[in-house]
């Protein structure tokens, strides 16, 4: 047995070391190649210095072209500029795409042994920097790494001195999906203990608070701009009237009216009255509202493409835009994956529908923002099947032509532009049509102040990013987001008090207030943590697991569970509402029930001992039973039979 043992040990050891080799040898070619492309970039660009103003000649021409001149409209340069473009530069820039990052501040151009997750992805995911930015000519990207804020700004400030040694030294645009949840929902957002930490969405809709939402804005794009990131991938102006739906704790609920106000704050807190050098533009999305999903699947697998429309309620969707996003002026606009199903004579998705993209948006609405589309509908990922919804039969350079020829200008999470190179060479789109869609692009560069002084103060961006008042600030947030639903005589809780606790991550947030026991018939009382129910995994993708839908109810196990505690001693619970939970069961176990859309341990803690205040209303009403989930229609709001607490509902203490 031993020499048996032995024997396989000797044969694993060697398998493996032969990985390490494969993937050395993978790496070091991988970084030569990196290497090779970089040392085909010209220089730095050199400053000119005329009647006393300094600028940078980014084409490296000797002279001041009208692209480079700061004094300059922003039309005239976008212009001059345009008209120095190759076809192939063009096509790289209507494309934005996930880039990576070293721990140190460079290009991911190399994969490398790391149990960071964002690098596993990187290397399984996506072409080396090098490559999108040399050969593709790409200059417009979304981050996904969560380094410290002057690494971040590292990262930028290098990153744009390689764009600056391209032939025309056009800046790298950075976007990122949201970075500021107290919750970590790596299905939708980017978890940055490094910034404030706010309730998501559905928290600051809780508030009622507009100005506190603008507040938020300002301060995230702040943290934002310190660090390079210039391109909001939020908010959500999507409306929450099919509870099944994962992504609902990314809106601000299902009342179109609160909805659009919360979208108007968000979008002047980022971008202010006017997008300027400071702002940080936000890409709404997803238009023309991605709620209302058949049975709550989501559109980023192919049994949730169809969004329906049972209850004939189309416009509503619309209104978070109309009366919030376009009132505040949102830069750009992201259509969802979604079909609307017999809403327009083509069910086919968003992104390739002539009729919402230019028909309502562009010619209804008067939009001429950048329109672009979701990530990874042109061709299939290594994280997944393309979701090219209504247009699979399509190739992949059809599908190209077909959102062009919808409105769209930039494709998102694609590293394709050889497509479109390939369309106007063969006369299926003009290059006239092409300039429409990168003069979009070009002029959205300019008004961030991208060409003019696309540097970072490293040492700046620890001072900014996650400093304390930003910090309080977001407490606050999440304090007054929280919502009591129910009290009998529970709450606040004395100080001293015993308290057995489940469902916390940070027991030492209790200690400060009460003496924590480890046997629930020593306490005084009982407190719980509970989570938003879901559903087993329809598929086999690799994203399905961020991705929390279906069931909203929960099942005997769990519900005895809580018995089993309510039984002991008086039980408060504190209901973590990614979704419209159904949560009559555990309201008749419990003697007191908090709703929280993303608060800390330490926060909510606060917030039961009084020492801050729950002010929050339920941004949707929470259905009574399954039975009233499965009759309620996809595009209705608070339509379900009976809800145990309708929307609007929050207590005081």
């Amino acid at each position: 047995m031993k020499k048996a043992l032995k024997i396989v040990g000797i044969i694993l050891g060697s398998l493996i070391g032969i990985i390490i080799i494969v993937f050395l040898v993978f790496s070091v070619g991988k970084g030569k190649a990196a290497k090779e492309l970089y040392a085909q970039l010209g220089e730095e660009a050199p400053e000119l210095t005329i009647d006393g103003y300094t600028f940078r000649d980014l084409n490296k021409n000797g002279s001041l072209d009208i692209y480079e001149d700061g004094r300059a409209e922003f039309e005239a340069r976008v212009e001059d500029l345009l008209g120095q473009m190759t076809l192939e530069e063009k096509a790289g820039t209507m494309f934005v795409s996930m880039i990576g990052m070293t721990s140190e501040g460079d290009p991911y151009d190399k994969p490398k042994i790391s149990k960071d997750p964002s690098d596993i992805i990187l290397a399984a995911m996506l072409p080396p920097a090098s490559e999108m930015l040399v050969t593709k000519k790409m200059n417009s990207f979304n981050i996904i790494n969560s380094y410290n804020p002057d690494i971040l700004a590292r990262y930028y400030n290098n990153i744009q001195k390689i764009a600056e040694r391209m032939r025309l030294g056009i800046p790298i645009t950075i976007a990122s999906d949201p970075r500021h949840a107290a919750e970590n929902n790596p299905g939708a957002a980017i978890f940055t203990p490094t910034f404030s930490q706010w309730p998501n969405q559905l928290g600051l809709a809780a508030t009622r608070d507009t100005l506190l939402v603008r507040e938020f804005g300002d301060i995230a794009r702040q943290e934002y701009r310190s660090v390079g990131i210039t391109v909001a991938l939020h908010p959500m102006a999507d409306l929450a009237t099919e509870p099944r739906w994962a992504r609902i704790n990314g809106t601000f609920g299902e009342d179109a009216a609160l909805s659009a106000a919360m979208t108007k704050a968000y979008v002047l807190g980022f971008q202010g009255d006017d997008l300027g050098s400071q702002s940080v533009a936000c890409m709404t999305k997803h238009f023309s509202g991605g709620g209302p999903q058949g049975k709550g699947d989501d559109a980023h697998f192919a049994y949730g493409k169809d969004q329906l429309y049972p209850g004939n309620n189309f416009d509503y969707h619309v209104i978070p835009f109309t009366e919030g996003a376009f009132v505040a002026k949102t830069a750009q606009i992201m259509p969802y994956y979604g079909v609307p199903v017999g809403q327009t004579s083509e069910d086919v998705a968003f992104a390739f529908n002539k009729e919402i993209i230019t028909d309502l948006l562009r010619d209804s609405l008067g939009f001429d923002g950048i329109v672009c589309t979701d990530w990874s509908i042109i061709t299939d990922s290594k994280m997944g099947e393309v979701r090219a919804w209504g247009v699979e039969d399509l190739t992949s350079s059809e599908r190209i032509k077909k959102a062009i020829d919808a409105g769209c200008d930039q494709f998102g999470g694609e590293f394709v532009p050889e497509l479109i190179v390939e369309n106007v060479k063969s006369g299926a789109i003009s290059e006239a049509r092409i300039d429409e869609s990168v003069r979009r692009i070009l002029r959205d560069k300019y008004r961030l102040g991208l060409f003019d002084n696309p540097y970072l103060d490293e040492a700046a961006a620890l001072k900014i990013a996650g400093n304390e008042k930003f910090m309080e600030k977001g407490r606050e947030a999440q304090a007054k987001s929280m919502v009591l639903l129910k009290n009998e005589g529970l709450l606040p809780l004395a100080k001293d008090v015993k308290v057995y606790a489940e469902g916390f991550s940070n027991l030492e947030a209790l200690e400060k207030y009460a003496e924590l026991v480890k046997d629930p018939a020593d306490a005084d009382v009982i407190v719980k943590r509970m989570t938003t129910p879901y559903g087993d995994p329809k598929g086999k993708s690799f994203l399905e697991r961020f991705f929390h839908q279906g069931r909203l109810w929960y099942n005997d196990e769990e519900i005895a569970e809580v018995a089993l505690l309510a039984d002991q001693k008086p039980l408060i619970v504190i209901s973590h509402l990614e979704r419209p939970s159904v949560l009559t069961e555990i309201d008749n176990l419990c003697g007191a029930l908090m709703a929280d859309f993303g608060t800390s341990d330490e926060v909510a803690v606060d917030v039961l001992f009084g020492a801050r205040k729950a002010e929050g209303k339920l941004p949707f009403e929470l259905p009574s039973s399954k039975e009233a989930v499965e009759k309620q229609m996809e595009d209705l709001p608070y339509d379900s039979e009976n809800p145990l607490y309708p929307f609007g509902y929050g207590l005081t203490f």
